[in-house]
Protein backbone atom coordinates (compact mmCIF):
# COMPACT_ATOMS: atom_id res chain seq x y z
CA UNK A 1 0.00 0.00 0.00
CA UNK A 2 1.30 3.47 -0.90
CA UNK A 3 2.23 5.34 2.26
CA UNK A 4 0.89 8.84 2.74
CA UNK A 5 -2.29 8.20 0.73
CA UNK A 6 -5.56 8.02 2.68
CA UNK A 7 -7.60 5.04 1.47
CA UNK A 8 -11.20 6.21 1.84
CA UNK A 9 -14.52 4.59 0.81
CA UNK A 10 -15.33 4.74 -2.93
CA UNK A 11 -17.60 7.72 -3.62
CA UNK A 12 -20.41 7.52 -6.18
CA UNK A 13 -21.87 10.96 -5.50
CA UNK A 14 -22.49 13.82 -3.08
CA UNK A 15 -25.28 14.73 -0.67
CA UNK A 16 -25.68 18.42 0.13
CA UNK A 17 -28.15 20.81 1.74
CA UNK A 18 -26.87 23.81 -0.14
CA UNK A 19 -25.21 24.99 -3.28
CA UNK A 20 -22.80 27.63 -4.52
CA UNK A 21 -24.23 30.79 -6.11
CA UNK A 22 -22.49 33.71 -7.79
CA UNK A 23 -23.22 37.17 -6.39
CA UNK A 24 -21.45 40.30 -7.60
CA UNK A 25 -18.80 38.16 -9.22
CA UNK A 26 -18.11 36.22 -6.02
CA UNK A 27 -19.02 32.56 -5.59
CA UNK A 28 -20.67 32.06 -2.20
CA UNK A 29 -22.25 29.07 -0.42
CA UNK A 30 -26.03 29.21 -0.02
CA UNK A 31 -28.01 26.91 2.24
CA UNK A 32 -31.19 25.13 1.15
CA UNK A 33 -34.18 23.51 2.87
CA UNK A 34 -33.83 20.16 1.10
CA UNK A 35 -31.28 17.54 0.15
CA UNK A 36 -29.66 17.40 -3.26
CA UNK A 37 -27.90 14.27 -4.51
CA UNK A 38 -25.33 14.94 -7.21
CA UNK A 39 -22.76 13.07 -9.21
CA UNK A 40 -19.08 13.95 -8.94
CA UNK A 41 -19.19 15.91 -12.18
CA UNK A 42 -19.31 19.69 -12.02
CA UNK A 43 -20.28 21.81 -15.01
CA UNK A 44 -20.61 25.55 -15.56
CA UNK A 45 -24.03 25.72 -13.90
CA UNK A 46 -23.06 23.53 -10.95
CA UNK A 47 -22.95 19.87 -9.97
CA UNK A 48 -24.73 17.39 -12.25
CA UNK A 49 -27.60 15.64 -10.47
CA UNK A 50 -27.25 11.93 -9.76
CA UNK A 51 -30.09 9.68 -11.05
CA UNK A 52 -30.89 8.79 -7.42
CA UNK A 53 -31.95 12.40 -6.83
CA UNK A 54 -34.78 12.17 -9.36
CA UNK A 55 -35.76 8.68 -8.22
CA UNK A 56 -36.13 9.64 -4.55
CA UNK A 57 -37.68 13.02 -5.31
CA UNK A 58 -40.65 11.39 -7.09
CA UNK A 59 -42.16 10.29 -3.78
CA UNK A 60 -41.12 13.38 -1.81
CA UNK A 61 -43.88 15.79 -0.65
CA UNK A 62 -43.92 18.89 -2.87
CA UNK A 63 -40.91 17.50 -4.67
CA UNK A 64 -38.61 18.49 -1.78
CA UNK A 65 -36.19 15.77 -0.76
CA UNK A 66 -35.99 15.91 3.04
CA UNK A 67 -35.37 12.24 3.86
CA UNK A 68 -32.98 9.75 2.25
CA UNK A 69 -33.04 6.01 3.12
CA UNK A 70 -29.48 4.91 3.89
CA UNK A 71 -27.34 2.19 5.37
CA UNK A 72 -23.90 2.50 6.86
CA UNK A 73 -20.90 0.79 5.31
CA UNK A 74 -19.21 -0.01 8.63
CA UNK A 75 -20.23 -1.22 12.08
CA UNK A 76 -17.84 1.24 13.76
CA UNK A 77 -19.52 4.65 14.03
CA UNK A 78 -16.19 6.50 13.77
CA UNK A 79 -15.44 4.91 10.40
CA UNK A 80 -18.70 6.16 8.90
CA UNK A 81 -18.35 9.72 10.22
CA UNK A 82 -14.93 11.35 10.29
CA UNK A 83 -14.86 14.75 11.97
CA UNK A 84 -12.00 16.98 13.06
CA UNK A 85 -11.14 20.62 13.52
CA UNK A 86 -9.55 21.51 10.20
CA UNK A 87 -7.87 24.51 8.64
CA UNK A 88 -7.34 24.34 4.88
CA UNK A 89 -4.98 26.01 2.48
CA UNK A 90 -7.65 27.90 0.55
CA UNK A 91 -5.85 27.55 -2.80
CA UNK A 92 -4.81 23.90 -2.88
CA UNK A 93 -7.61 22.47 -0.72
CA UNK A 94 -5.06 20.59 1.37
CA UNK A 95 -5.33 20.72 5.17
CA UNK A 96 -2.72 22.76 7.01
CA UNK A 97 -3.79 21.70 10.49
CA UNK A 98 -6.09 18.91 11.72
CA UNK A 99 -6.94 18.41 15.39
CA UNK A 100 -9.41 16.79 17.75
CA UNK A 101 -9.47 19.37 20.55
CA UNK A 102 -6.61 17.63 22.35
CA UNK A 103 -3.78 17.22 19.85
CA UNK A 104 -3.30 18.22 16.22
CA UNK A 105 -1.07 17.55 13.24
CA UNK A 106 0.13 20.78 11.66
CA UNK A 107 2.07 21.45 8.49
CA UNK A 108 5.03 23.72 9.28
CA UNK A 109 8.20 24.70 7.44
CA UNK A 110 10.00 21.83 9.17
CA UNK A 111 7.34 19.29 8.23
CA UNK A 112 4.27 17.86 9.94
CA UNK A 113 4.38 18.26 13.71
CA UNK A 114 2.16 17.07 16.55
CA UNK A 115 1.05 19.97 18.74
CA UNK A 116 -1.62 20.73 21.37
CA UNK A 117 -5.09 21.52 19.96
CA UNK A 118 -7.19 23.91 22.07
CA UNK A 119 -10.00 24.04 19.48
CA UNK A 120 -10.94 26.81 17.00
CA UNK A 121 -12.04 29.42 19.54
CA UNK A 122 -8.81 29.35 21.56
CA UNK A 123 -6.25 28.56 18.87
CA UNK A 124 -4.02 31.45 17.82
CA UNK A 125 -3.09 29.67 14.60
CA UNK A 126 -6.66 29.23 13.38
CA UNK A 127 -8.42 32.22 14.92
CA UNK A 128 -10.80 34.38 12.91
CA UNK A 129 -12.90 31.51 11.60
CA UNK A 130 -10.06 29.98 9.60
CA UNK A 131 -10.36 26.69 11.51
CA UNK A 132 -13.71 24.88 11.49
CA UNK A 133 -15.13 21.50 12.44
CA UNK A 134 -15.19 19.46 9.25
CA UNK A 135 -17.20 16.25 9.00
CA UNK A 136 -17.56 13.65 6.25
CA UNK A 137 -20.31 11.04 6.43
CA UNK A 138 -20.24 8.13 3.98
CA UNK A 139 -23.54 6.30 3.45
CA UNK A 140 -24.99 3.69 1.09
CA UNK A 141 -28.11 4.75 -0.80
CA UNK A 142 -28.30 2.30 -3.66
CA UNK A 143 -27.68 -1.45 -3.50
CA UNK A 144 -26.25 -1.41 -7.03
CA UNK A 145 -22.71 -1.05 -5.64
CA UNK A 146 -22.03 -3.01 -2.46
CA UNK A 147 -19.09 -0.84 -1.39
CA UNK A 148 -19.89 2.46 -3.14
CA UNK A 149 -21.01 5.39 -0.99
CA UNK A 150 -22.43 8.88 -1.18
CA UNK A 151 -20.65 11.49 0.90
CA UNK A 152 -22.19 14.29 2.96
CA UNK A 153 -19.72 17.00 3.94
CA UNK A 154 -20.46 19.61 6.58
CA UNK A 155 -18.85 22.21 8.81
CA UNK A 156 -22.01 22.58 10.91
CA UNK A 157 -21.80 21.85 14.62
CA UNK A 158 -25.46 20.79 14.71
CA UNK A 159 -25.10 18.17 11.98
CA UNK A 160 -21.79 16.81 13.28
CA UNK A 161 -22.97 16.63 16.89
CA UNK A 162 -26.29 15.00 15.98
CA UNK A 163 -24.83 12.47 13.54
CA UNK A 164 -22.05 11.49 15.94
CA UNK A 165 -24.55 10.89 18.74
CA UNK A 166 -26.99 8.91 16.60
CA UNK A 167 -24.31 6.70 15.08
CA UNK A 168 -22.86 5.93 18.49
CA UNK A 169 -26.29 5.15 19.94
CA UNK A 170 -27.38 2.93 17.05
CA UNK A 171 -24.10 1.05 17.21
CA UNK A 172 -24.71 0.44 20.91
CA UNK A 173 -28.38 -0.59 20.83
CA UNK A 174 -27.87 -2.89 17.83
CA UNK A 175 -25.07 -4.77 19.55
CA UNK A 176 -22.46 -3.51 17.11
CA UNK A 177 -24.54 -4.16 13.98
CA UNK A 178 -24.65 -0.56 12.76
CA UNK A 179 -23.96 -1.52 9.12
CA UNK A 180 -27.19 -3.54 9.01
CA UNK A 181 -29.54 -0.96 10.55
CA UNK A 182 -32.26 0.42 8.21
CA UNK A 183 -31.79 4.16 8.66
CA UNK A 184 -32.56 7.42 6.91
CA UNK A 185 -31.04 10.88 6.78
CA UNK A 186 -33.58 13.47 7.86
CA UNK A 187 -33.37 17.23 7.39
CA UNK A 188 -34.39 19.22 10.45
CA UNK A 189 -34.73 22.93 11.03
CA UNK A 190 -34.43 25.20 14.04
CA UNK A 191 -33.95 28.85 14.91
CA UNK A 192 -31.37 30.30 17.29
CA UNK A 193 -30.26 33.71 18.48
CA UNK A 194 -27.11 33.33 16.37
CA UNK A 195 -29.24 32.80 13.27
CA UNK A 196 -31.32 35.88 14.20
CA UNK A 197 -34.34 33.56 14.51
CA UNK A 198 -34.21 32.60 10.85
CA UNK A 199 -34.42 28.84 10.19
CA UNK A 200 -31.20 26.88 9.89
CA UNK A 201 -31.10 23.29 8.70
CA UNK A 202 -29.05 20.36 9.87
CA UNK A 203 -28.93 16.62 9.20
CA UNK A 204 -30.23 13.97 11.58
CA UNK A 205 -30.11 10.17 11.34
CA UNK A 206 -33.18 8.15 12.33
CA UNK A 207 -34.73 4.72 11.87
CA UNK A 208 -36.49 4.43 8.52
CA UNK A 209 -40.06 5.72 8.45
CA UNK A 210 -42.69 3.22 9.57
CA UNK A 211 -40.31 1.17 11.72
CA UNK A 212 -39.77 1.12 15.47
CA UNK A 213 -36.30 0.89 16.95
CA UNK A 214 -37.06 -2.67 18.04
CA UNK A 215 -38.08 -3.62 14.50
CA UNK A 216 -34.94 -2.03 13.07
CA UNK A 217 -32.67 -3.92 15.47
CA UNK A 218 -34.45 -7.20 14.75
CA UNK A 219 -34.03 -6.63 11.01
CA UNK A 220 -30.36 -5.76 11.51
CA UNK A 221 -29.74 -9.02 13.38
CA UNK A 222 -31.44 -11.05 10.66
CA UNK A 223 -29.56 -9.26 7.87
CA UNK A 224 -26.27 -9.73 9.70
CA UNK A 225 -26.97 -13.45 10.11
CA UNK A 226 -27.71 -13.89 6.40
CA UNK A 227 -24.61 -11.93 5.40
CA UNK A 228 -22.45 -14.07 7.65
CA UNK A 229 -23.98 -17.23 6.18
CA UNK A 230 -23.13 -15.89 2.72
CA UNK A 231 -19.49 -15.56 3.75
CA UNK A 232 -19.27 -11.77 4.12
CA UNK A 233 -16.81 -10.68 6.83
CA UNK A 234 -17.94 -7.28 8.14
CA UNK A 235 -15.28 -7.21 10.88
CA UNK A 236 -12.55 -7.60 8.26
CA UNK A 237 -14.08 -4.77 6.21
CA UNK A 238 -14.02 -2.46 9.25
CA UNK A 239 -10.40 -3.41 9.95
CA UNK A 240 -9.41 -2.71 6.34
CA UNK A 241 -11.12 0.69 6.45
CA UNK A 242 -9.40 1.65 9.71
CA UNK A 243 -6.04 0.71 8.21
CA UNK A 244 -6.76 2.74 5.08
CA UNK A 245 -7.79 5.86 7.00
CA UNK A 246 -4.63 5.63 9.08
CA UNK A 247 -2.37 5.32 6.06
CA UNK A 248 -1.98 9.10 5.64
CA UNK A 249 -1.24 12.02 7.92
CA UNK A 250 -4.13 14.01 6.45
CA UNK A 251 -7.39 13.02 4.77
CA UNK A 252 -7.86 15.75 2.18
CA UNK A 253 -10.12 16.44 -0.78
CA UNK A 254 -8.57 16.01 -4.20
CA UNK A 255 -10.50 18.93 -5.70
CA UNK A 256 -10.29 22.33 -4.03
CA UNK A 257 -13.61 23.30 -5.64
CA UNK A 258 -15.40 20.90 -3.30
CA UNK A 259 -14.39 23.14 -0.40
CA UNK A 260 -15.92 26.30 -1.85
CA UNK A 261 -19.24 25.35 -0.24
CA UNK A 262 -17.60 25.84 3.15
CA UNK A 263 -14.58 28.07 2.43
CA UNK A 264 -15.42 30.62 -0.30
CA UNK A 265 -11.81 31.81 -0.41
CA UNK A 266 -10.86 28.64 -2.23
CA UNK A 267 -12.21 30.08 -5.47
CA UNK A 268 -12.49 33.83 -5.00
CA UNK A 269 -9.01 34.21 -3.45
CA UNK A 270 -10.36 37.24 -1.61
CA UNK A 271 -11.84 37.78 1.83
CA UNK A 272 -12.99 40.88 3.65
CA UNK A 273 -11.84 42.12 7.02
CA UNK A 274 -13.98 43.84 9.62
CA UNK A 275 -13.71 47.15 7.81
CA UNK A 276 -14.36 45.65 4.37
CA UNK A 277 -10.76 45.76 3.19
CA UNK A 278 -9.82 42.96 0.80
CA UNK A 279 -7.07 40.51 1.69
CA UNK A 280 -5.43 38.23 -0.86
CA UNK A 281 -5.44 34.51 -0.10
CA UNK A 282 -1.66 34.27 -0.58
CA UNK A 283 -1.22 36.83 2.18
CA UNK A 284 -3.55 34.87 4.44
CA UNK A 285 -1.63 31.64 3.93
CA UNK A 286 1.67 33.43 4.59
CA UNK A 287 0.27 34.95 7.76
CA UNK A 288 -0.97 31.54 8.92
CA UNK A 289 2.47 30.05 8.39
CA UNK A 290 4.03 32.89 10.39
CA UNK A 291 1.53 32.32 13.20
CA UNK A 292 2.41 28.65 13.27
CA UNK A 293 6.14 29.35 13.34
CA UNK A 294 5.72 31.86 16.19
CA UNK A 295 3.58 29.42 18.16
CA UNK A 296 6.08 26.60 17.61
CA UNK A 297 8.97 28.79 18.81
CA UNK A 298 6.95 29.71 21.90
CA UNK A 299 6.33 26.03 22.67
CA UNK A 300 9.98 25.13 22.17
CA UNK A 301 11.08 28.02 24.39
CA UNK A 302 8.65 27.16 27.19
Amino acid sequence: MIKGLAITPPVLGRISIGRVVEKNGIRLPKKDDQFTITSQIQEKDGWVLHPMDEELRKDAPNGKLRTIPVRMLFNDADLNLRAEYTMFDRKSGRPMCVGNGDTCKRLTQSGVQSLPCPGPTLCEFGKGGLCKPYGRLNVKISEDDDLGTFIFRTTGYNSIRTLAARLSYYQAVSGGLLAYMPLELKLRGKSTTQSHRTPIYYVDLVVQDGMSLQDAVAQAKETARRSSDDGLDQAALDAAAAKGFGNALFDYEEDAEVLEEFFPLATTHTSFGKEGDSVEADSIVSELQLRGDRQQKAIEGA
